[in-house]
């Protein structure tokens, strides 16, 4: 699909006027509701073939971020071959009480997938796990970078933000 046009399609889709309060604390009078394409399949595979390029030479697996993460990962995973974990917001208390499930990750090279990035705070959280766990990772992929900072927070942890599209983008096409 041509990018200007899944740019539009996902600015119709998923742009929200009103008052919203971010996951950063923050309120907006614009919100990218992920839901709304992400529950949407032909969208969702065109996003992916969208992602496909940006994905690091050498990646190993994908590392989905619950809950918006994973259903990108997903499709990313199918449209590529490569294998998934999914990645908790904390590790659960029973069973295997992972913070990751899926294949193993020690000492791969993982791109983490997240939907919508603000401030990159749950994206640090659970980067930092997992390298804890031995997770190699240099690269954030997502479909919409909001241009709040998340960008230079992950830089700060040695992490690149590799957007789909920025919100910029988005709005550049919606008004088209």
């Amino acid at each position: 699909m041509d990018r200007s046009l899944l740019a539009k399609k996902i600015f119709t889709v998923c742009n929200l006027k009103g008052s919203f309060r971010l996951r950063s604390g923050a309120t907006s009078a614009e919100y990218f509701d992920k839901y709304l394409f992400e529950s949407r399949p032909d969208l969702l595979r065109d996003i992916a073939r969208g992602l496909r390029p940006l994905i690091p030479t050498g990646t190993e697996i994908l590392a989905g971020l619950e809950m918006g993460g994973i259903p990108v990962a997903t499709a990313l995973s199918l449209e590529t071959g490569l294998p998934q974990i999914f990645v908790r917001k904390e590790a659960k208390t029973y069973g295997t009480c992972k913070l990751a499930e899926g294949i193993d990750f020690n000492g791969k090279k993982v791109a983490v997938v997240e939907d919508v990035v603000t401030t990159g705070g749950a994206i640090l959280d659970g980067v930092r796990a997992l390298r804890e766990q031995g997770a190699l990772i240099e690269t954030v992929l997502c479909v919409i970078d909001r241009e709040s900072g998340g960008s230079d927070n992950l830089k700060k942890a040695g992490l690149t933000l590799a957007p789909l599209f920025r919100a910029r983008e988005l709005r550049e096409a919606g008004d088209k």
